[in-house]
């Protein structure tokens, strides 16, 4: 009989391809839903159960029979670190908790962190790794690293996985769009050392299945990962990945210098603040953006479970920007 995953998260960027993934697969899916989501793109057959991380009951009906528990919801955006917390982290003990009360024979509970929690890395090259040490340096990494706390904690009586992406890009990402629609018109603006930055990236098909080899994965059990893809990246190489997909010939670049990052962050996210709504940029998120190596390995990932990346850089960004023409986003 085919194994029934619930997945949170379901409607966004990640939680759609993880859906399309799933029903290829062949499994029986359920999705968790907020009351007042509308569950645009979810697959015919897929079971829905509507509620808040809040409702017991509700959760009660969401975990109740699943093998595997996918959680990708999170929130990446709030006013302060109790806002964070109550997105990223009472939604883990919550759903830790109705595991416990009502599925204690599940499977897998994996947890969809960020390489955010682990904080950024002292080079460009190796990144860091499961063994070192996490300093984040925003609310958002402090709220995913104290979930992770509970997930561990959890680990003596429901087998937890963690993994921790990198950026992620792809068909349907709204992020990394803005980068590519600075480069279509031939200005790119970026935050601190442009030259010295390198990042990792996995595009998401990559991501969905290590996220799937890691649910599955026995050795996954009580572990943390980085699914991530074998090189990081610097801006040039995002330049020259794009430049002849996007046509453009020549490119202003813009760095802004840290103090100024801070400054506009710290403007924008108090204005943000008086009128109760997060600001797409504040002093907190200036502090992710200026680091100089958002880098991570994925050699345990390939040591434990054999996950590989198999998008290169240039057929990511092809596909990625194909989509978004064919969609009318770019």
């Amino acid at each position: 009989m085919a194994e029934t995953i619930l997945v949170t998260g379901s409607t966004g960027f990640i939680g759609k391809r993880m859906l399309s993934y799933l029903a290829e697969a062949g499994v029986m899916i359920r999705v968790f839903l907020r009351p007042e989501s509308a569950g645009g793109g979810v697959p015919e057959g897929v079971e829905v159960v509507r509620g808040s991380f809040s409702d017991p009951e509700a959760l009660s009906r969401a975990v109740r029979g699943v093998d595997r528990i996918v959680h990708l919801a999170g929130l990446t955006k709030a006013l302060d670190e109790p806002g964070y917390d109550a997105g990223n982290v009472m939604p883990v003990q919550n759903l830790l908790d109705a595991v416990r009360k009502y599925n204690p024979t599940l499977k897998r509970f994996l947890f969809v962190s960020s390489l955010t929690a682990a904080g950024p890395a002292s080079e460009g090259i190796y990144g860091v790794r499961e063994s070192d040490l996490p300093h984040p340096v925003s609310a958002y990494g402090r709220s995913k690293l104290r979930a992770e706390a509970l997930c561990l904690a959890s680990s003596a009586d429901i087998p937890v996985t963690i993994v921790r992406p990198p950026a992620v890009y792809g068909p349907g990402d709204r992020d990394v769009l803005q980068v590519f629609q600075m480069l279509s018109s031939g200005v790119l603006v970026t935050a601190g050392s442009t030259a010295r930055q390198r990042f990792s990236m996995i595009y998401v098909d990559d991501l969905v299945n290590g996220i799937m080899m890691a649910a599955q994965s026995d050795k996954a059990v009580g572990g943390i990962y980085y699914i991530t893809s074998r090189h990081s990246c610097s801006w040039d190489e995002i330049i020259t990945a794009s430049r002849n997909i996007l046509g453009f010939k020549k490119l202003y670049r813009v760095s802004l210098p840290k103090p100024l990052v801070f400054f506009v962050g710290m403007v924008i996210g108090s204005a943000g603040s008086l009128s109760g709504k997060p600001a797409l940029i504040s002093r907190d998120k200036a502090n992710e953006l200026v680091q100089d190596y958002w880098v991570c390995s994925p050699d345990q990932a390939e040591l434990d479970f054999g996950f590989t990346a198999l998008t290169s850089l240039a057929e990511g960004v092809a596909k990625t920007i194909g989509w978004y023409r064919r969609s009318g986003w770019l």
